[in-house]
């Protein structure tokens, strides 16, 4: 046993030692630079930015010799429907109001009036409370009118992509909505001046189908023993695009850590596999559509069978430092199979640490592209080291470049492949974890 255990930490030190080589901060720095660049527009899935982020990263995957996933090309095309909203006008106390109107939810239509209906009012005052709102996205158990205080204005757009019930699979899905099962709306409306909840008002809104395009981003190291087998490296390229009416003159929403750091993370993986062997199939996938429900990784499982997936590193927000210091990143839901105290095994004998997601309340693990397959039992966790609870910068134009410690995300994509070792060489095999439909 003992001998087994030096043979291993050997191994493990020879690993480390391979990647500290082969994934370099000058590649790391021009690969979360171009992503995060201004030209890429904030990447939100549709637009010409998101398309352009799209087609750099087939070429980095086509660079690092991948090759597609059986059946499929390295783009993965589908479309979703949204109901985009054509017209709204807002009234208090009989007086016209310009105040931007924003409905989010199902309904085609709103006209409501507070002398004629029973409607939960709200006043908010900070981003937080209105990202409240928007984690509740569907479960509203009434309509609800927000009035949004004009110092936040720009952040209703930013909580209208957390709101899950803004794309479906099909048209027809809209349509043919019954009453009864229509769920509660919210409409958001800009305070331009103070308005007391005994005041008379009336909003009223129009909205279309529209159709719109999404583009995951995957390719394939074939392993050379187990092809069968799957393990997934993912991150989300997407992010919110231009936020009108942000503070300054930016209105570029960068997403530089959120998530263009992860996706960097996944090339620079990708080139580093290309070079090892590995015994089980290698997946390297770059979502879309994460911002706005999930779209993108829920797509994509519905392609792989989960039964041949034996983990998914999830990559999501390692820009900056974690609480726990440098050379350190936490695992969403680490207590949920054996993933994380592999990946620590795997490190022994480095300054490198993975710890247990320290933000629970957040509810981190169900929240990020690996949580589609996670609930299909699949030892699917997202690596990161993000303050969630702190950080000033998370879903505001503010998230750029500058903000980033390249060399950190440096160590951490060295320490997630030598970390992964045994699992890609089927050395381990990651318990399942407990399907749940939450």
């Amino acid at each position: 046993m003992k001998k087994l255990l030096a043979l291993l930490l050997v191994a493990a030190s020879i690993s480390d030692t391979y990647a500290q080589q082969a994934i370099k901060e000058k590649e790391v720095k021009r690969i979360v630079s171009t992503l995060a660049a201004d030209d890429m527009m904030g990447r939100k899935p549709g637009t010409p930015g998101a398309f352009k982020a799209a087609a750099f990263i087939e070429d980095e995957f086509k660079k690092a010799g991948l090759v597609p996933l059986s059946g499929m090309s390295l783009r993965q095309d589908f479309k979703k429907f949204q109901l985009i909203q054509q017209s709204a006008a807002i009234t208090v106390n009989g007086e016209t109001k310009s105040w931007p109107v924003t409905v989010v939810g199902k309904a085609r239509s709103i006209d409501w009036q507070a002398d004629t209906a029973n409607y939960k009012i709200v006043h908010v005052k900070s981003d937080r409370a209105l990202f409240a709102l928007a984690r509740k996205g569907g479960k509203a158990d009434m309509n609800t009118l927000v009035w949004v205080d004009p110092s936040i204005a720009h952040m209703i757009d930013v909580v209208k992509e957390h709101i899950s019930e803004k794309f479906y699979e099909n048209a027809a899905d809209i349509d043919n909505i019954q009453p009864m099962e229509t769920p509660y709306n919210m409409v958001f409306a800009v305070e331009g001046e103070p308005v007391a909840d005994d005041s008379k008002w009336t909003v009223k809104a129009e909205r279309v189908i529209q159709e719109s395009p999404f583009t995951n981003v995957l390719g394939v190291i074939q392993g050379s023993t187990r092809p069968d087998e799957y393990v997934v490296f993912s991150g989300h390229y997407d992010h919110l695009g231009i936020v009108p009416g942000a503070p300054g003159a930016d209105s570029i929403a960068n997403g530089a850590d959120d998530d263009a750091s992860g996706v960097t993370a996944v090339i620079e993986l990708a080139n580093y596999f290309r070079g090892t062997k590995p015994a089980r199939s290698l997946i390297f996938v770059a979502f879309t559509g994460e911002e706005s429900g999930g779209h993108g990784s829920q797509y994509f499982s519905r392609k792989l069978a989960p039964e041949k997936v034996v983990a998914m590193f999830n990559i999501e927000m390692i820009g900056k430092e974690s609480k726990f210091g440098k050379n350190s990143a936490f695992i969403t839901g680490f207590d949920l199979s054996d993933f994380g105290k592999i990946l620590q095994h795997n490190l022994n004998g480095s300054t490198f640490k993975f710890y247990p997601d320290p933000y629970p309340e957040q509810n981190l693990f169900y929240r990020s592209d690996n949580a589609t397959l996670a609930r299909l039992g699949v030892p699917a966790h997202t690596v990161s080291t993000t303050q969630i609870d702190k950080d000033q910068y998370y879903h505001t134009v503010g998230d750029e470049l500058q903000t980033l410690d390249v060399t950190n995300i440096t160590d951490i994509i060295r320490a997630i492949a030598t970390s992964a070792t045994s699992i890609v060489n089927g050395t381990d095999t990651p318990v399942r974890i407990k399907q749940t439909q939450e």
